[in-house]
Parts: structure tokens; C-alpha cells; sequence
């Protein structure tokens, strides 16, 4: 009997541990992003000017968390077209975007990669080094909706891997 029990206490541990393992990854560090707080304004790269300017945006729905720098996903609609935003703001190539927990319905990464992928929808550089070695990914469809995320800069993908920073990168800040 002890050997039953043995067996239904291992069994009760492990549902327990993959419960809890689930739910922190998919649920426990995320935090919604106000749309009045700093990461809730959207910004693009100028073409003229090489900074990152505010933009207007609508309906603007964010998530994040502090465990990584990479779980930023946003989606909002742009009132400004394709054709001015192309005109005025740099075009990320080589773009894609991350998975996302699936209580986030408003951004679907499957939908989002087929558009970048058949040119349906355009990616902008939202703002390089958000982060360091991190830059902001903006996504905008011609309907006027638009996602964000962040995504690994080549700088980052080098000094992450415990490089030094390759030329042309700004130098890693100490706290790195």
C-alpha cells in the first residue's frame, strides 16, 4: 500500500510543478503596459534625422515584463498610410516576430510573419538600442493596424555571447 501512495505523491508533485511551470511562464511576469507610460508610446526611426520621433496612435494595447527585455509586444492602429510612414520612417529588412503568450489575441505572430513575409505589411524601425543590443520593431498593415516588438540588434546578438561589441556598435554599458 505505502508503494501506492508513494506513486500518487510523485504523480501529485509533478502536475503541481508543470502547473505552476506553465503558469509562470505564460501568465506570472507579464504586466500590461499603459498607454500614457513611456513604453506606451510608439516611436519610429526618422529617415531625416536618424531619431526616434513620437507618433500618434489609437486603441494602444501593450504587455511586458522586468525578466526579460525581449517580451515587449504591443497593438494599436496608425492613422498615418504605408506610403507617408515608407517616406518618412527607416524600413526594417530581416524582421520576426516573437511568440506570444496565447491570452495576447491581438497579436498573432503567425499573421504578422506571413504579412512582413509576402510584403502585406511593412516593418520600421521603431527605436534602435530600446534597450542595449535591443531594438523596437514596428509592424504596420494597411488597414491601419499595427503591432510592435522587440527584437535582438546585431550589436546584441555579438555582446550577448560575451563579445566584444563589433565596430560601429556603442560601446556596452557597465551594468551589462
Amino acid at each position: 500500500m505505502s508503494g501506492k501512495i508513494l506513486a500518487i505523491l510523485m504523480i501529485a508533485t509533478a502536475v503541481i510543478a508543470g502547473a505552476a511551470m506553465y503558469y509562470l511562464q505564460v501568465y506570472a511576469y507579464y504586466d500590461e503596459v499603459p498607454a500614457t507610460s513611456p513604453a506606451g508610446q510608439v516611436r519610429l526611426t526618422s529617415l531625416a534625422t536618424g531619431q526616434a520621433e513620437l507618433v500618434p496612435v489609437a486603441g494602444f494595447k501593450g504587455i511586458d515584463a522586468d525578466s526579460s527585455p525581449l517580451r515587449y509586444r504591443a497593438c494599436f492602429t496608425m492613422p498615418t498610410s504605408i506610403a507617408t510612414l515608407t517616406e518618412t520612417y527607416v524600413v526594417r529588412d530581416h524582421v520576426v516576430p516573437l511568440v506570444t503568450p496565447g491570452w495576447f489575441d491581438c497579436f498573432d505572430e503567425d499573421e504578422i510573419g506571413d504579412a512582413l513575409e509576402n510584403g502585406d505589411a511593412v516593418a520600421f524601425l521603431g527605436q534602435e538600442n530600446v534597450i542595449y543590443g535591443i531594438d523596437r520593431v514596428v509592424a504596420v498593415f494597411p488597414d491601419g493596424r499595427a503591432v510592435a516588438w522587440n527584437q535582438i540588434n546585431h550589436c546584441g546578438e555579438v555582446v550577448f555571447d560575451g563579445k566584444p561589441a563589433p565596430e560601429g556598435c556603442p560601446p556596452k554599458p557597465e551594468n551589462h
